[in-house]
């Protein structure tokens, strides 16, 4: 299209419409500024000062005078559940659920806020409750996630085995490995309660659900090994390999243990030195070397320490060489080489710890389930030194 003289006539017009466009804009944000209460813009100029109790009593003032501004009832109402004020939380939520004027979408989220704030305050079963009334809203998947907190806090197993499986459907990721572990807890009361029958079937459903759960695989072995299922166990055991190598330092003890019932000693320390060759493990290598302290010899026990030692070089190893070299260290050394071997291990105990990778906490003994931050599956099989973590 050719350009016509004809068309410079229009362009005062469009500048006449803008014009006017932004004249009625402005009036707009003036009318609309104007309406907002005092307390507002007080409130603001605290938040920017930084005074946040006073920029909350500024906004509460708001609410007061103008009770429509909905979404200052959800920011206040969360603002408080963060602060701990629970209480002032659920009064908020509580007013916006009541309101009849709300349209679906809004009370969709005051109830899910108010759920929220019941679970805080450990009133589970209307937290349980409400987060159950959004199971087909667009926070069913949020809900179906608080749902599973819940019920871990309840240990209610069942009942969190069905939310993860749902959550599975929901969400389009996959919670089986979460739901091995409920079974294996379900498994570990059982156990306690003595019915041997239903923790079998329980571990079963672990491994069925989540095949590479270690932890389920673990504790089936310890049941066949305690009902004089030896051979089974080993071979329960042994598949870790192919479930999750780094957890065979776990079973390692177990392992000797049972080849050593069999009076097969000598294959089981075989074994695990080909464990140890191609995963180092401090584990494995302590258990290995106390099994040829007892069925071997301390000079072979004093190489296996010394071979792991250069392929290694960690405290750890070394204190297990010291401890070796102290069998057969003349006379007259022994004092000296004892005073290392103590200053050795002192050092080894603050190292030998296992470490959460979710919340950092520390322990000498391994969880499946954080002690510290309830996360599951959060520490690594392997200790401080070896894993590189910092101290």
């Amino acid at each position: 299209m050719e350009f016509e003289p004809w068309m410079l006539l229009f362009l005062p017009l469009f500048f006449g419409m803008g014009w006017w466009a932004a004249r009625l804009d402005i009036k707009n944000l003036l009318s609309e500024s104007t309406a907002l209460p005092e307390s507002y813009f007080q409130g603001l100029n605290f938040l920017l000062n930084e005074q946040q109790d006073k920029a909350i009593e500024a906004f509460i003032e708001v609410v007061k005078i103008d009770p429509h501004t909905v979404e200052l009832h959800f920011a206040l109402g969360s603002l408080f559940r963060r602060r701990g004020e629970v209480d002032r939380a659920l009064r908020m939520h509580h007013n916006l659920v009541e309101r009849a004027d709300l349209d679906d979408d809004k009370r969709q989220q005051a109830i899910f806020e108010l759920a929220q704030d019941y679970l805080k305050a450990g009133i589970l079963d209307r937290a349980e409750r409400l987060f159950g009334e959004l199971k087909k809203t667009s926070y069913a998947v949020p809900a179906l996630e608080f749902l599973l907190e819940l019920f871990q806090k309840e240990h209610d197993w069942l009942k969190a085995i069905a939310i993860a499986k749902q959550l599975s459907l929901e969400s389009g990721q996959s919670y089986s490995k979460q739901a091995a572990f409920f079974y294996c807890e379900l498994a570990a009361e059982e156990i306690a309660a003595g019915n041997m029958a239903q923790a079998h079937e329980h571990l079963w459903l672990g491994l069925e659900v989540f095949p590479g759960s270690v932890r389920a695989t673990v504790m089936l072995g310890e049941l066949m090994s305690a009902e004089g299922h030896v051979e089974q166990a080993i071979e329960l055991w042994r598949g870790i390999e192919v479930q999750d190598a780094q957890y065979l330092p776990l079973v390692a003890e177990r392992l000797l243990a049972a080849y050593s019932s069999l009076d097969r000693e000598a294959e089981g320390i075989l074994l695990l030195r080909g464990y140890l060759l191609k995963y180092h493990s401090i584990d494995l290598l302590n258990v290995v070397f106390d099994g040829m302290m007892k069925y071997e010899t301390p000079a072979s026990a004093y190489k296996l320490a010394r071979d792991e030692l250069e392929r290694n070089p960690t405290l750890l190893c070394l204190d297990k060489l010291l401890e070796a070299r102290l069998l057969e260290v003349p006379v007259e050394m022994r004092a000296d080489v004892e005073m290392i071997k103590d200053l050795v291990h002192k050092r080894t105990r603050n190292l030998a710890m296992y470490h959460c990778s979710h919340c950092g906490f520390k322990a000498r003994k391994f969880y499946w389930h954080c002690p510290a931050c309830q996360a599951w599956d959060s520490y690594a099989p392997r200790r401080d030194e070896e894993s590189g973590k910092p101290l």
